[in-house]
């Protein structure tokens, strides 16, 4: 695999700091950032690259596109993704979108169409791709399944994206419909596959901090696994960039990742109609979904605390 010229666009979260000793331990250089002051004040982005030794501070992402080959966005606007990933597709570079993609059917057919006209786009959770979904699937067949059942806590979109992923990542594609069953401190919701299987979803603000957890049912075993949080990125990135760099195939395609998003706003339809079934196929284009900028507004003043410098 070719080492990558890597951009980084919005430093909102921790993951930008995260990531960053992993790609270059892959042999990749993160040449520039730009970040839009979203949640950070004016003149974060020097002090990022001078933490970390980057070279370049952009304040245009069509001037980053020109010289990098692999953009990842790590804004937690994500109403911003579009926006933000419009300059690099156009100039036929490849973009990563840190979860949750996007928050509306709207923005989510925009990155498959880019797809279809030949981007190299992914991204989403890193809970699609961790060890211990690897491990299981290693000894178990998905289609042995009777049930599953996956949790996290804290909030229900930007946080419970990783919930879906990870119970996407141990039954595969195929999501057919969502119901929302009811609340004991936490949403819980039903997923039904196309071919019958199920599996439940618990998500939402609790006293403690929960590990991200998976009990998979099968014909001849239980399973029950916590994940490791420390090793949560890497296997995505190991997974990911060989697609993104054009040297392997998506090992999973974009049209099944959006399964993700599609089932949370499914799930957050299903509530707000008080437990209808609702079809992915049957969501309405102009469902507004989750509101990304709310959710970043939220975010600024629960990290830095008061209003934006």
């Amino acid at each position: 695999m070719k080492k990558l010229q890597i951009g980084m666009v919005d430093l909102d979260t921790s993951h930008p700091k995260v990531w960053l000793p992993l790609l270059l331990s892959m042999g990749h250089e993160v040449i520039g950032v730009y970040d839009s002051g979203t949640v950070y004040p004016e003149g974060y982005d020097a002090e990022f690259a001078a933490e970390y030794g980057i070279n370049k501070v952009y304040t245009s992402l069509d001037e980053m596109a020109e010289n990098i080959d692999v953009a990842i966005i790590h804004s937690c606007n994500w109403d911003l993704h579009i926006e933000r990933a419009r300059p690099f597709v156009e100039a036929g570079k490849a973009v990563l979108i840190d979860k949750p993609m996007a928050g509306n059917i709207k923005d989510l057919h925009q990155l498959l169409e880019w797809e279809s006209q030949g981007a190299r786009i992914t991204g989403g959770s890193a809970l699609r791709y961790v060890n211990e979904v690897n491990e299981w699937l290693s000894g178990h067949s998905p289609n042995d399944l009777i049930y599953t059942s996956v949790g996290c806590s804290t909030d229900e979109y930007n946080y419970g994206i990783h919930a879906y992923s990870l119970l996407h990542g141990i039954l595969g594609p195929g999501i057919e419909s969502v119901r929302y069953l009811g609340t004991r401190i936490q949403k819980q919701i039903e997923i039904t596959w196309m071919d019958g299987r199920r599996g439940m979803v618990s998500i939402g603000k609790t006293k403690g901090y929960l590990p991200f957890y998976a009990t998979a049912v099968t014909e001849k075993d239980v399973s029950h696994f916590q994940v490791d949080n420390k090793q949560l990125y890497k296997p995505m990135l190991e997974t990911v960039l060989p697609y993104l760099a054009g040297d392997a195939p998506a090992t999973v395609s974009l049209e099944s990742l959006i399964e993700v998003e599609l089932a949370a706003i499914a799930a957050k339809i299903s509530w707000q109609k008080n437990g209808d079934r609702i079809f992915l196929k049957d969501i309405a284009f102009n469902d507004p979904g989750y509101d990304g900028m709310r959710f970043a507004d939220n975010y600024r003043r629960q990290k830095l605390g008061g209003n934006k410098a």
